[in-house]
């Protein structure tokens, strides 16, 4: 199976890392946040991944590229630029990145990668920025009983503020960032039959619009609940959070050994 990580736009909430490269090549502890959410899927064995790239993607080209001669023990040759690698390291994976335009919308990234999928299977589709304890296994296995053409992973994020638990005038306590109102919200982590690609329209849209809407309107889009960590790197203040759990060795997505 294969997983297609949408790694093209511009972050300008996150401008303060992003002008000078692309959001997915932000870090975190060390390695790009798109590096995390390979991981992620890796954990359950998805390991072939097709990135959409756009803006500043030459970037992601280079980090791919140079990631092994970066982990592994080389001899340079001075005379004749040869290089031996000696002990390689690297990630199992399997990694084709596409260019699908410095402003082109969702919906249309995915279209322009199409050829690189199998027609007879089922593929993974998420954003470039966000990070889940999610089970990739389970989510797939919903996804198939459900037999539909697609699936969205929804979580309930917590509210942007703490709370304070009244009894009339009397405060009992306070709430560290309750679940918010109730609502559940897109969280990326898409499973979709090639069915799905054939709601894609020829004009330049966002995933999240026609598609969805048609898939959901039709009855072909399931939810499948995710209750425990989701997080994305929206602002400076998400990275700063994601940074600070994975200093602590605490962080949640961490799946993998």
């Amino acid at each position: 199976m294969k997983a297609i990580i949408l790694a093209g736009g511009k972050g300008t909430r996150l401008s303060e890392e992003t002008t000078a490269k692309p959001k997915p090549m932000v870090e975190v502890g060390g390695m790009p946040i798109i590096w995390h959410i390979m991981k992620i899927y890796a954990a359950h064995g998805v390991n072939e991944f097709i990135v959409c790239l756009g803006y500043k993607g030459y970037q992601i080209k280079e980090w791919f590229i140079n990631q092994r001669l970066h982990l592994s023990d080389i001899t340079v040759d001075l005379r004749d630029g040869g290089i031996e690698i000696h002990r390689q390291v690297g990630e199992p994976w399997k990694v084709t990145l596409v260019e699908t335009g410095e402003d082109t919308l969702t919906a249309t990234r995915v279209r322009r990668v199409a050829n690189y999928l199998d027609p007879h299977e089922d593929f993974c589709l998420t954003y470039g920025d966000g990070v889940a304890d999610i089970d990739i296994r389970a989510l797939l296995a919903f996804h198939r009983a459900q037999g539909r053409e697609a699936t969205v992973t929804v979580v309930q994020p917590p509210g942007r503020f703490g709370s304070v638990d009244l009894n009339g005038d009397d405060v009992r306590g306070f709430v560290e960032k309750p679940i918010g109102d109730g609502g559940w919200i897109n969280a990326g982590f898409f499973v979709l039959s090639p069915k799905a690609l054939a709601r894609i329209p020829a004009k330049d849209c966002m995933w999240e619009a026609e598609p969805v809407e048609s898939l959901a309107h039709n009855g072909q889009l399931a939810a499948f609940r995710h209750a425990g960590f989701w997080q994305p790197m929206d602002t400076l203040r998400d990275k700063t959070r994601l940074e600070e759990l994975w200093s602590a060795n605490s962080a949640p997505w961490k799946t993998w050994n």
